[in-house]
């Protein structure tokens, strides 16, 4: 191994450690009494590092980069066949998470988000607005993030890998297009689910003043800042982020905005109490019409409590209908799964709740669900996600899931994603029926005559990543699901968390 292999191995061992650990580079730089500009150097490799400076970056990151190697993809061996029991909190939304932390852009104070979910998503965001100049910590022994932004964002300055690795930083555009008038922006990436346009968040924010024209891989933005709509934006699609983006440009125009065919699901309802506390007025939060009237400034300290993440709340529903357990779910967001709900009790699934009560956004109606084991029975109809509140897209796959559990044929519709439907015949791997109709349909026959143990590639999606790490806690014997980086990207300690409910599920790396 020659030097510069030998230093971008290390770089690439310290990147992974540090994001492991939810450390900014700035953070480590400053606990190493260095700059952040070095430890960009170092994961680079591009920068020599001496036996001392290592085992100084060991200690902090708690790992040893000489005799463990954590450079390679993170694996889970699953031992299933066993039942769950006891009760489990549903974590802070993902998707709330990410607009919300799109939206600290927006505000020249302090922002305070609490109990943010750890996730990996989370962590790429704020390696990107940490590269820009955003001042972010984890407040100790706490998730909750501390947002300080600088008196003027560099965004030549930007981690291009990091905003590579998510979706989110497209809603970079809707907080910047009022702050400066040039500046760009990378590709977004995330999950692989086919060709996702970006054509409907800049014909909406054409309204603003915005143009945008893709070159060699970056989004190059031109704006006219102050400008705002002359009439009433129609939303092309119904979209949560295109929704989310407009709300964030109409939150700095120092005018009215009004937006048609808006998004009204929990990540949307989310950002507008968010915005409200910016001291942004907002009407019709939770319909299809929003009213904005903005603030051309805004400079306030907040601290703000995102809402409980209904797709959690179904991951673990149906990780008590796979296993046959009696699991109770803890601040479940009902408002956003009621039509799941509905739908679980015509298959037959017996549940209980308790009496409602608000989550800590003062807003969202939370309670707490028991799942009864049970038998099940296919849905006399085809399940299809529909925008809030119909079912929601990203609780779809988790009912084929279920639907390999129940008596009967179900079939399964997800005409939002081109590819997405293909990911779940990887349940045929572990057991189940499942036949692909076409790129958007699968036929699915319950219930599954035996759950096998396989060792599996994790599918470049995150929902369906779950989908086959929930079957495996099924199957009896020992289960691998190999490169789980697409589930850490929105699940926060999901292994350890299923295991406080009696599941086995070790964390490993190849060596």
């Amino acid at each position: 191994m020659n030097e510069s292999t030998y230093l971008t191995r290390i770089g690439t061992l310290i990147r992974d450690a540090r994001r492991h650990q939810g450390l900014t580079q700035s953070e480590l730089a400053d606990r190493l009494g260095t700059s952040q500009s070095a430890i960009a150097r170092i994961e680079q490799g591009k920068q020599n590092l001496s036996l001392e400076m290592l085992a100084r970056v060991g200690e902090t990151l708690d790992s040893e980069f000489v005799s463990l190697g954590h450079s390679g993809p993170q694996h889970l061996r699953i031992v299933g066949g066993r039942k769950l029991s006891g009760s489990i909190p549903v974590k802070t939304s993902k998707n709330a998470a990410v607009a919300l932390l799109c939206a600290s852009l927006l505000n020249r104070g302090r922002t305070t988000l609490r109990q943010l979910a750890r996730i990996e998503e989370v962590n790429r965001i704020i390696e990107v607005l940490t590269s820009i100049g955003v001042r972010v910590r984890w407040l100790p022994d706490s998730n909750d993030l501390e947002i300080i932004p600088p008196a003027r964002l560099d965004l030549d300055a930007i981690d291009v890998e990091a905003a590579r690795r998510t979706r989110t930083v497209i809603m970079f555009l809707g907080p910047l297009l009022h702050e400066l008038a040039q500046f760009q922006l990378p590709y977004a990436g995330g999950c692989d689910l086919g060709t996702r346009t970006v054509e409907p968040h800049l014909s909406a924010l054409k309204e603003f003043g915005l143009e945008v024209t893709a070159t060699h891989g970056f989004y190059e933005a031109h704006a006219r800042p102050g400008t705002g709509p002359a009439r009433a934006i129609v939303l092309t699609e119904r979209g949560d982020t295109v929704t989310e983006n407009v709300l964030m440009a109409a939150a700095r125009y120092d005018g009215a905005t009004t937006i048609r065919n808006a998004s009204s699901n929990y990540m949307v309802q989310d950002l507008c109490f968010f915005l409200r506390a910016l001291g942004v007025q907002i009407e019709g939060i939770g319909s299809t019409t929003l009213t904005v009237h903005g603030r051309r400034e805004i400079d306030v300290d907040i601290e703000y409590w995102p809402s409980e993440d209904p797709i959690e709340a179904m991951s673990l529903i149906a990780a008590a209908v796979v296993t046959e357990s009696e699991i109770t779910i803890e601040r479940v967001p009902i408002e956003f799964l009621e039509i799941e709900l509905a739908t679980l009790e015509t298959m037959g699934m017996r549940f209980s709740t308790t009496p409602e009560y608000l989550a800590r956004n003062g807003h969202t109606r939370l309670l707490d669900l028991t799942i009864y084991p049970g038998p099940l029975v296919a849905p006399k109809d085809k399940i299809a996600p529909m925008p809030f509140p119909g079912l929601n897209i990203d609780n779809l796959p988790f009912f084929a899931l279920i639907a390999a559990c129940a008596t009967g044929q179900t079939m399964i519709h997800d005409w939002v994603y081109e590819n997405r439907a293909i990911y779940l015949t990887e349940l045929t791997k572990i057991g189940g029926q499942v036949q692909l109709l076409d790129p958007h349909r699968v036929m699915i026959t319950g219930p599954t005559p035996k759950w096998r143990a396989a060792e599996v590639m994790c599918p470049p999606a995150l929902r369906p990543g779950v989908v086959i790490l929930l079957a495996m806690l099924a199957a009896p014997g020992t289960s691998v699901l190999r490169n789980v980086y697409v589930i850490n990207r929105g699940y926060e300690e999901l292994a350890e968390r299923l295991n406080a409910l009696g599941a086995t599920i070790e964390t490993f790396r190849d060596i």
